[in-house]
């Protein structure tokens, strides 16, 4: 959870500063767009080469590593001078940042039954909006008036987040992480092959429903402060504290989530089930932001982005249980190769996004398209993910 916490505050600095670094650097939507664009692209190429190395190495220490990596890349931001510099750091970034997210899988899939992952998924997910919680609050504090004056949070970030190394190296060890508490003892059923799994119906779900989730979470993450500020007249000061406030409502849905999920299947719902009962929920409640063209600056704009920041975190914790029904043997791949899908299609969103908000100048519409997409996740866990009869039977044991 504090490693995704971690992760998300040297991301979010950036959507932060948007609005300062955009007219420093005398950037168009577009060319905001792409920036956030060759973060996801970097990111893609990580999840490939952090996925395998996952399931290779032993991940108390590759998930040290590459903390410590995207930490120095964070930091060095803060001393961009071009443009070109920019786009460099972000790459890196968006690079070892990628190896957050197989090392932290497989590590709650190693620690917890089928039944609670849903539950630990949500406990790691919510880092996610925790840091991005602390980040503006951090920004307002350290920012300041004038060129440059957006740098020092980047280095502040970037050095903090060194500091998670020491309880991780200190308190866990490999033991702790080598296989499920369920197959701690007995015998292992063999798994099928990874390229067999790779060409099933179930993981071109989830390629399609990751595209779709992790694109409604990263436009909206990334295009907030903009929207509020040059969408709707907000003063920076104000979007910074309703950023915090709309992570924070990201958090709590996802907590919600998880535990709603557990919840069902401990009084008798499948897990699977309970995960798509609970998806769906949360997918309606992203798809309020359709109505963002047509709310003005006020209190009813505010709720509606919060409760479609609920719902879109929200999703998360239920689409990593789908995954970890896959075989443990190749949780890190799987992650990986999920982590493809679901950063190459939101970096092409991200700088469509751009163009779009260049040509209608408004947020709007490319807000409201967004928050339909997880309704197109949740048909395709309903209709595409079939429930295992064993797995059926132990949620409702």
């Amino acid at each position: 959870m504090l490693a995704s916490a971690v992760n998300y505050m040297d991301r979010q600095t950036l959507a932060g500063a948007s609005v300062r670094i955009t007219r420093e650097f005398h950037l168009s939507e577009t060319q905001y767009g792409q920036v956030e664009a060759v973060f996801g692209y970097a990111f893609a190429a990580g999840s490939l080469a952090f996925g395998w190395m996952a399931d290779r190495f032993g991940v108390r220490r590759l998930y040290a590593a590459v903390l410590a990596l995207w930490s120095i890349a964070g930091f060095v931001t803060g001393w961009v001078e071009t443009p070109g510099q920019l786009l460099f750091c972000r790459a890196l970034l968006g690079f070892f940042e990628a190896g957050h997210w197989p090392c932290a899988i497989r590590t709650t899939r190693l620690l917890l039954d089928e039944r609670r992952r849903s539950m630990g998924n949500g406990m790691l997910q919510s880092g996610a909006s925790l840091g991005a919680i602390v980040t503006p609050l951090l920004l307002g504090a350290l920012m300041r008036d004038g060129a440059g004056g957006w740098r020092t949070p980047f280095v502040v970030v970037g050095a903090v987040g060194l500091l998670w190394l020491v309880p991780w190296l200190w308190m866990v060890r490999d033991a702790d992480l080598e296989r499920p508490p369920a197959e701690a003892s007995g015998a292992r059923v063999a798994a099928p092959g990874f390229w067999e799994i790779l060409a099933s119906r179930r993981m071109l779900v989830v390629f399609g429903a990751i595209a779709c989730i992790n694109t409604t979470w990263q436009v909206d993450r990334a295009w907030l402060m903009k929207f509020l500020q040059q969408g709707r007249g907000y003063a920076e000061s104000d979007a910074l504290h309703f950023n915090s406030a709309w992570f924070a409502a990201a958090d709590i849905g996802c907590l919600v989530a998880g535990a709603l999920a557990v919840r069902m299947a401990r009084r008798g719902a499948s897990v699977h089930g309970a995960r798509v009962a609970v998806f769906a929920g949360c997918a309606l409640l992203c798809a309020g932001a359709g109505w963002v063209p047509w709310l003005g600056k006020g209190a009813g704009l505010l709720v509606v982005l919060a409760l479609a920041a609920a719902g879109a975190l929200g999703v998360f914790p239920l689409y990593h249980g789908f995954t970890q029904d896959l075989p443990e043997e190749h949780q890190g791949k799987i992650t990986g190769m999920a982590g493809v899908a679901g950063w190459i299609v939101p970096s092409l969103a991200q700088r469509g996004f751009g163009m779009l908000a260049d040509r209608t100048h408004s947020f709007d519409l490319g807000l409201a398209l967004a928050g339909m997409l997880p309704l197109v996740a949740l048909a395709l866990f309903a209709f595409g993910w079939r429930e295992r009869k064993e797995s059926a039977a132990r949620g409702a044991a």
